[in-house]
C-alpha cells in the first residue's frame, strides 16, 4: 500500500521542467510588463549564456532550470505579486521597480537597481521589503 500512495504522491508533483515552463513564461511577461531589456533580464536570470537565454524566451517548455534559476524567479514572482498587491493600479505596480526609492534599503535608487546587484540575495531583500510594506513580514 505504501508504494501506491507514493506513486500517487510523486504523480502529483509537478516536475523540474514543468516549473521551469511556467516559471519562465511568467517572467517574460513580468519582463514586459516591467519593460526590461535583454540584458536586464538576464541578470535577474543570473545570467545564463545568451544562446541559452533566448532558447528561454523562444521556448520555455524545453527548459530544466537549475535550483538557483528556479529560487530566482520565485522571488521575482513574489515580487510581482506584493506590488500588485500593494499597488492595485497595475501601470504603478509595473512601474514601481524603476522609481527612485528613498527606503534605506534603496537609498534613492530603483529597486530595479538592487535586483540587478546580481545575487539571488538582491531579490530576497527587495522581495521581504515588499512582504514587510503588505504586513506579511519584517
Amino acid at each position: 500500500m505504501q508504494t501506491t500512495a507514493h506513486a500517487v504522491k510523486t504523480q502529483n508533483k509537478p516536475s523540474s521542467r514543468d516549473l521551469s515552463a511556467a516559471g519562465l513564461r511568467a517572467f517574460f511577461n513580468i519582463a514586459r510588463d516591467w519593460g526590461l531589456n535583454t540584458e536586464e533580464q538576464m541578470v535577474l536570470l543570473g545570467t545564463p549564456g545568451r544562446s541559452t537565454f533566448f532558447k528561454w524566451k523562444s521556448a520555455p517548455e524545453s527548459a530544466d532550470l537549475k535550483r538557483d534559476t528556479l529560487e530566482r524567479l520565485s522571488y521575482l514572482l513574489g515580487i510581482y505579486k506584493a506590488l500588485q498587491v500593494l499597488l492595485p493600479a497595475t501601470t504603478a505596480a509595473d512601474a514601481w521597480v524603476k522609481k527612485p526609492n528613498a527606503a534605506p534599503l534603496f537609498g534613492g535608487k530603483r529597486a530595479l537597481d538592487r535586483m540587478l546587484g546580481g545575487n539571488v540575495a538582491d531579490l530576497l531583500a527587495v522581495r521581504q521589503y515588499l512582504d514587510a510594506r503588505r504586513g506579511g513580514w519584517a
